[in-house]
């Protein structure tokens, strides 16, 4: 089933967002929704820091060495994603890259492996510049690295 396609004020289709996104990508590992508006996307799940329910978000990542790089973007709003949030106050988390999940520990990059880190999101995903833009907040990037 084709879904219509609808495009944001970026020019990206936004037809597959959210739990549509999340539900598609598991039941296909990730055949439907790896690759969305030609960046990869990767399934994080996170705890809800109110609830300790399972949250689970696609976001959009690239891989740096060893390293998977997601950006608390938000698309530019003022607040962090809650995603973010409730990574800061339980880092262990689920990710899930097509077909493979494991358990990863999340940290916010800090400076000089920011800006390294940045360099390498944007080069994925140019829109995080004009997030960046939109905001006064400084965008946070994540590092998840793998639980061995």
């Amino acid at each position: 089933m084709a879904s219509e396609q609808k495009t944001s004020p970026f020019g990206t289709d936004i037809s597959l967002l959210g739990e549509e996104h999340v539900r598609r990508y598991r039941e296909t590992d990730g055949e439907v929704g790896y690759l969305w508006n030609g960046a990869t996307v990767l399934l994080l799940t996170t705890r809800g820091r109110k609830t300790g329910q399972p949250r689970t978000t696609p976001l959009i990542f690239c891989q740096v060495g060893e390293r998977y790089v997601v950006i608390a973007s938000k698309g530019g709003a003022p607040q962090h994603p809650a995603w973010y949030l409730n990574l800061c106050a339980d880092p262990r988390v689920e990710v899930q890259i097509r077909n493979e999940r494991f358990a990863a520990l999340a940290r916010t990059a800090e400076s000089p492996e920011r800006e390294e880190l940045w360099a390498a999101a944007v080069a994925q995903w140019p829109n995080y510049e004009a997030y960046q833009a939109r905001t006064q907040r400084r965008i946070p990037v994540v590092v998840l690295e793998r639980v061995r």
